[in-house]
């Protein structure tokens, strides 16, 4: 088995990913070639939890003259369907999975248990972690980076559509400097948006790791867990 540098990794995909260029809905062909990336890396050993989106489907401000807590829980909706969707595609290549929910579904998931989560993960299984944090006013991005401190994750892996994090928006600003390492807290002084602040304090708080690359280059997952330099490394 070849050496990695990450045993344990909380991936982070956004429920547009799941959607590629089409930006609503899911493709097979796009979260084929994801979940492809996430076998390569569970091949070599390592053991991956995932906290998915749901913005392919429903976002809050899609309901802005709704009340919050209503959207918010139609959001948790939403990233049930796209962590089933995963769980399809990763054992149709012979993968282990568990989809675990942190509002009880039982017919389709497991609820979220900690220490449930930790067996899978150490038995080989992939572990899908749907609706968040369960509570309403809280981001996927803040139930990415609860669930990497509750697993003990030893990295977030931060799947975007561009190779890391810069200064600016750079489909926008053709000025924009790309970062090769960036802090927690420049990240909120300098309000880049690469999480939501709360969960970027989380991180920050709790000494995890966060690496932001590029989703759509096949290789890139199995660079970051050999320890390869890729993307922005967030610390």
């Amino acid at each position: 088995m070849e050496e990695v540098k990450y045993k344990r990794v909380l991936l982070k995909l956004s429920g547009e990913a799941l959607a590629g260029d089409k930006k609503t809905g899911v493709y097979a062909d796009v979260i084929g070639s994801i979940c492809d990336q996430i076998k390569n890396v569970v091949d070599l050993g390592v053991e991956v939890g995932i906290v998915v989106g749901g913005g392919n489907f429903w976002r809050g401000k899609y309901g802005h003259e709704m009340e919050r807590t209503t959207s918010d829980y139609m959001g948790m909706l939403a990233t049930t369907m796209n962590a089933l969707a995963l769980q399809d595609a990763l054992e149709a290549r012979g993968l282990k999975t568990r989809v675990q929910t942190a509002i009880e579904m039982r017919q389709i998931a497991e609820p979220y248990i900690r220490r449930k989560a930790v067996k899978h993960l150490e038995r080989g299984r992939i572990v899908i972690f749907a609706c968040g944090t369960g509570n309403p006013y809280f981001s996927t991005d803040t139930g990415a980076a609860l669930r990497a401190a509750e697993i003990n994750a030893e990295i977030i892996l931060l799947a975007k559509t561009i190779d890391g994090v810069y200064s600016a928006d750079p489909k926008i600003d053709p000025n924009a400097v790309k970062y090769d390492e960036i802090s927690y807290t420049d990240i909120l002084t300098k309000d880049l948006k690469v999480m939501d602040s709360t969960a970027t304090a989380l991180c920050r708080d709790n000494q995890i790791p966060l690496m932001v690359f590029e989703i759509a280059k096949p290789e890139n997952m199995v660079k970051i867990v050999k320890g390869e330099k890729i993307g922005t490394i967030v610390r």
